[in-house]
């Protein structure tokens, strides 16, 4: 199975609404691992950002899953804006990461600029497309799974336009709850 991923980073410290607590980061942690021990998954792709991305880069690691990371800027803008912003625990993992995927040529980094609004939605455009595309490839049905709350905040959630997006294109889609 080919799985396309995205979810919520964890919570701002002083986040005015919990959508991913910092101290559930321990049971989310689980149940990606707990998801990925029932699941026969070949190829996980999503982005590398604080949260459920590299929470579930790390469990796909664990079962031997290949991994796709996609990035809309350059990789240390993007562990500026969307790892280490959120505490410096998350700079390590994202760098051996993003070392090993890029030294297998397994990460795509989109290039685009800060202040572009379209960056995050063309990210899950091009998670979507590049699992789609690796489920042709390896004969592999292919699934979306979203790590989230499970409510959308508004027009301008990138999670939520992961899941239509998705729906939209017929996949299964998963959620895993960061509460």
């Amino acid at each position: 199975m080919v799985i396309a991923l995205a979810g919520r980073r964890v919570d701002a410290p002083k986040a005015d609404t919990a959508r991913f607590p910092l101290a559930n980061v321990p049971q989310v942690r689980k149940r990606l691992t707990d998801w990925f021990s029932r699941h026969d998954v070949h190829t996980l792709v999503c982005s590398a950002a604080c949260g459920a991305d590299l929470l579930a880069l790390t469990a796909a690691e664990k079962f031997g899953v290949q991994r796709h990371v996609i990035l809309p800027f350059p990789r240390e803008q993007f562990r500026t804006v969307s790892v280490v912003d959120r505490g410096s625990e998350w700079g390590a993992p994202f760098d051996a990461i993003l070392d090993e995927v890029e030294a297998q040529e397994k990460a795509i980094i989109l290039g685009y600029a800060l202040d572009n609004e379209a960056a995050y939605l063309e990210t899950n455009h091009v998670i979507l497309e590049l699992a789609v595309s690796l489920g042709h490839q390896l004969d592999q049905p292919v699934s979306a799974v979203i790590v989230w709350d499970g409510a959308s905040r508004g027009d301008d959630d990138i999670t939520a336009a992961f899941q239509k997006e998705a729906q939209g294109r017929g996949l299964g889609v998963e959620e895993i709850s960061t509460l």
